[in-house]
């Protein structure tokens, strides 16, 4: 019963290909759409469903084979951030996958009763991980129930692809000479070709945490303590010989300054589909270009001690996994992506080329080098690539994880300050001028809601003190949904009033970190369709759409524009404490920290702890350049729980030497005579001098629990 409904979804897929292939055929004819939708992403498939569903003529064209992106490739947890947050189509995507889960006949390799996931709760209609063909075939089903002619295999034309009358787009161009008329042009891919073919205004790269005012933007080492070195590892090829060059993957030219721009794009990788069930189980097999010297930094670092297990599997049903990546090196290709978002195809075919040799080396490696730990390789062994996934791609994922490629520039750019939902007073830097205005961080035309972490992967390996250590690491929440804007989906308008962009959208690196998550896209995707809808009906630019109206088809379709629910603990403004205080994202941090918001009472917007782990491994330094000299008050802030250390080493470096104080963190802090800032626990006075540094450094050393790490606080106390 089990194989013969296998084989009814892959006669259900074919089939509606075919018949989407014969409308297509009708539908060509016309040469004209009212709206053509780019990029079979999951957001591209809610953008054509949801126009359809308006009753518009749309096609939908995919340059693969396969439709869905990452939802069908392979990233089969979901990263959800909120489930509250997802409404209109996108919820009807997880509802349904829910419902194919329901019957007995889908599960082939454990029962439903065994299957545990934490993305789960129970008695939810919805169901948030699945199978990647799973993915691709409901996705189908909701393009042939909505009679979406579906279009693969073409790609735009890089050269004169877009064809445009003054600010709008006539038609499209396809490499093979197949043309497409529209009224409406959406842009659902990953790396925005129509948009920037069309003359749109795109960044590629880090801002500048200067550019919008943010803190989290830039090159960040001092931030990137996860998925880090633990270990010291030698860089070089020959050890200890620099002379010798670098091992593959590493920039010799880096990190640059903290905070500023560059061109470096957050690394990709492959989400692996893994089983540990022997009947459909395939060993990793050995690639005929193995290369040992990619795989050389991997092996130092288990023999300089870090052992953990270099990968990050969640289940999914059936016994298989979402392999994503986790630790110093790990299935995120660092470095290797720059040329992508801008290269032409045959540079992007080079990239996931080597990005999937890369990865079918590394899993070789993991299971078969006798330099890597017998435990990791037993683990590894347990697993395989499941054979009945990814048929056509020898059962790799047959989507490359583009986290971010273009970024579109439009009238309103999605920032940092949008995601932590506070407005506040910033330096930006306009042309060649610092000139300090109000940021909102709230939006009034709203499309829909995201709610994921900030959240950047590495970006660079380079070396610092002899020693390799990875950059670009960015992991901060606590925030609650916020909403996105319309303005940041259409273009400016003098650059093209016809088309949307609900997946390359305007957003900068780090905002877009949080934005990016597939359910979002979906959400956009069917926001950005309804509004190419009612553009054509009243005749309008995009830019030009009446929002009210906008508005209320949106939330008749389910969409959620606004987050009503629970919002985290606000935490202290550092800015209105007294004395001069540094919160810890201004902590120069060495070790794996973690950060949380769960425990209120906090300073800024969350507080680090180490998770009681790797003593000794991790420590954060507070530095304060000393102008006046005299007698200051020294304060660190935490947040006390029972499960805390009672002895957290706090030294405090000055002119006159080192002092150590030990902290006991379960009980409340002990604040400074006459404050009310109940948070601060006084470490007592010290005489300071004038043009001098103070360093107070909190470490994890022979500490008894969690320590905590949030900021410190210098009060003159003359």
């Amino acid at each position: 019963m089990v194989r013969s409904f296998q084989k009814y979804l892959i006669n259900c897929a074919c089939v509606a290909s075919l018949a989407f292939a014969s409308n297509d055929a009708r539908a060509q004819s016309a040469h004209l759409h009212d709206v053509v939708v780019y990029g079979g992403t999951a957001g591209g498939v809610a953008a054509a469903v949801q126009a359809a569903r308006m009753g518009k003529t749309v096609a939908l064209i995919e340059p693969s084979k396969h439709i869905g992106g990452l939802t069908s490739g392979g990233l089969g947890a979901t990263d959800i951030g909120n489930k509250g947050a997802i409404g209109g189509i996108a919820r009807e995507f997880y509802r349904r996958v829910g419902g194919y889960y329901a019957r007995p006949d889908a599960w082939k390799f454990e029962t439903a009763d065994a299957y545990r996931s934490n993305r789960q709760k129970a008695a939810e209609a919805e169901m948030w991980t699945f199978e990647p063909h799973v993915a691709e075939f409901i996705l189908r089903e909701m393009l042939r129930e909505s009679k979406v002619p579906i279009i693969t295999g073409e790609r735009l034309g890089l050269a004169r692809g877009v064809k445009k009358d003054g600010g709008r787009i006539v038609s499209i161009r396809m490499e093979s000479g197949r043309e497409f008329h529209a009224k409406m042009f959406i842009d659902a891919s990953y790396e925005g070709d129509l948009m920037a073919k069309a003359g749109v205004s795109y960044t590629v790269g880090r801002e500048g945490n200067d550019q919008y005012g943010e803190t989290l933007n830039g090159v960040q080492t001092m931030n990137a303590t996860h998925h880090q070195f633990i270990k010291p590892v030698d860089p070089y090829i020959k050890s200890g010989d620099p002379s010798s060059g670098l091992l593959p993957g590493i920039d010799a030219a880096g990190p640059g300054d903290e905070g500023k721009a560059d061109r470096r794009v957050q690394t990709y990788n492959l989400r692996i589909c893994a089983t540990d069930v022997s009947e459909n189980r395939r060993a990793w097999p050995r690639p005929t270009d193995y290369d040992p010297l990619k795989y050389e930094l991997l092996l130092r670092n288990f023999e300089a001690g870090d052992h953990r297990v270099p990968w990050n599997p969640i289940l999914m049903p059936n016994r298989k996994t979402d392999a994503n990546n986790n630790f110093a090196v790990s299935t995120d290709y660092i470095g290797q992506n720059y040329d992508y978002a801008d290269g032409d195809y045959a540079t992007r075919e080079r990239i996931i080329a080597e990005h999937l040799s890369y990865t079918r080396g590394l899993f070789w490696t993991l299971a078969n080098n006798t330099r890597v730990p017998e435990k990791i390789r037993q683990e590894f062994n347990r697993w395989g690539l499941a054979k009945d996934e990814f048929l056509d791609n020898d059962n790799w994922p047959h989507q490359l994880y583009v986290r971010e490629a273009r970024r579109m520039v439009s009238d309103h750019v999605m920032t940092e300050h949008n995601c932590r939902g506070s407005i506040v007073d910033v330096t930006l830097r306009v042309t060649n001028a610092n000139v300090t205005r109000s940021v909102t961080a709230t939006v009034e035309d709203s499309v829909g809601l995201a709610a994921y972490t900030m959240d950047s992967h590495n970006t660079q390996r380079y070396v610092k003190d002899g020693r390799v250590l990875n950059e670009g690491d960015v992991q901060v929440g606590g925030f609650p949904p916020y909403s996105i804007s319309y303005r940041s989906i259409v273009p400016k308008e003098s650059e093209c009033s016809n088309l949307l962009v609900p997946v390359c959208l305007s957003a900068t690196h780090i905002a877009y970190g949080s934005i990016r998550m597939e359910p979002v896209f979906m959400v956009l995707g069917q926001s950005s369709s309804t509004a190419a809808c009612q553009a054509i009906d009243a005749g309008n630019s995009v830019q030009q759409l009446d929002y009210a109206q906008l508005r209320d088809r949106l939330l008749a379709d389910k969409q959620i524009l606004n987050w009503t629910g629970p919002r985290p603990v606000a935490g202290l403004d550092p800015k209105k404490l007294p004395g001069t205080v540094l919160d810890d994202s201004q902590a120069e941090r060495t070790g794996n920290w973690s950060t949380s918001s769960s425990i209120g009472g906090f300073v800024g917007s969350a507080y680090l702890h180490d998770a009681n782990e790797d003593k000794g491994q991790k420590q954060a330094r507070f530095k304060f350049e000393i102008k006046v000299g005299g007698r200051y008050e020294i304060l660190i802030a935490y947040t006390p729980n029972p499960n805390r250390a009672t002895n957290v080493p706090v030294t405090i470096t000055t002119a006159d030497g080192d002092r150590t104080i030990e902290v006991n963190q379960r009980i409340a802090p002990r604040p400074a005579a006459g404050s009310t800032d109940k948070g601060f626990h006084s470490l007592g006075l010290f005489r300071l001098a004038a043009d001098k540094r103070c360093d107070v450094t909190i470490s994890n050393r022979g500490t008894d629990g969690h320590v905590i790490v949030d900021a410190v606080q210098l009060i003159v106390r003359q």
